[in-house]
């Protein structure tokens, strides 16, 4: 499985690139391939301010509905526009086309508590 080193994960299966004080947000290639076809992503939360840990959205596969959970404290500011056509972009460019949603963190300094690819390769296996 590829985990880039350029992103941080979570234990929840998350991934995070920042770029500034923003930050793409999507599920790792590990989550994808557990879940199965993806069919939906909900994220009901644009536009709001939330904590470390809180579910943002949901996303639904075939056989099962996962949460999602917010890598780091702050306000989310877009939802990737190419889900509600597609969404099976999460299985087929989970880093990429597939992201998730787009916020405006609090502390980037943050980030340092998240794993790094090593340690998240080493959870997942």
């Amino acid at each position: 499985m590829n985990y880039p080193e350029n992103l941080r994960y979570t234990k929840d299966h998350e991934w995070i690139r920042i770029e500034g004080e923003e930050a793409t947000i999507g599920i790792t290639e590990f989550a994808q391939h557990e879940l199965g076809d993806i069919v939906y992503v909900e994220v009901e939360t644009i536009g709001q301010h939330m904590d470390e840990g809180s579910v943002f959205g949901t996303v639904e596969a075939v056989k099962t509905v996962s949460d999602l959970f917010l890598p780091l404290s702050g306000t989310l500011t877009e939802l990737n526009p190419k889900l509600a056509a597609n969404p099976e972009l999460v299985n087929t460019d989970p880093y990429g086309d597939g992201w998730m949603v787009k916020m405006k963190i609090d502390d980037a300094s943050s980030v340092d508590s998240l794993m790094d690819a090593a340690a998240y390769g080493a959870l997942v296996s």
